[in-house]
């Protein structure tokens, strides 16, 4: 049975600088220097997946930190092939860029009529 702490703890919001749909850069790992958008936040594992866009289909982006999983083929004249998955990161090596000055930048927190907003330390606009 759960103590008290870790109920509270459990039921605390958890606060993510990064949304879905920002631009990012990766500062760590193989893909270190990569620039790619937000897909999906995991805030109780501090994760996230990243996506490029891809320059030959714009409808299929590619997963930037992936992980190749090799598929057989399951009928006859199908071909075996490798897929990449996209892996979560961890959202302490990832920087957002700032849409004004297309720079990575830290991002704070400050209240602007009664409501919490995220703004970029760098330029100090605040973010969408």
């Amino acid at each position: 049975m759960p103590t008290k702490a870790q109920l509270k703890v459990a039921n605390k919001p958890i606060k993510v600088k990064i949304k879905t749909g920002d631009k990012v850069l990766i500062i760590a790992g193989k893909n270190k220097g990569e620039i790619g958008f937000v897909a999906a936040v995991a805030p109780r594992e501090r994760k996230a997946i990243i996506l490029q866009e891809n320059p030959e289909d714009a409808n299929q982006p590619l997963p930037l930190n992936a992980a190749i999983k090799h598929r057989k083929a399951k009928q006859q004249g199908e071909k075996s092939m490798r897929v990449k998955i996209p892996v979560p990161i961890d959202l302490s090596n990832l920087m957002l860029i700032d849409p004004k000055t297309n720079l990575p930048t830290r991002v704070g927190r400050r209240l602007e009529d009664g409501k919490l907003v995220r703004y970029g330390k760098k330029s100090g606009e605040t973010l969408p």
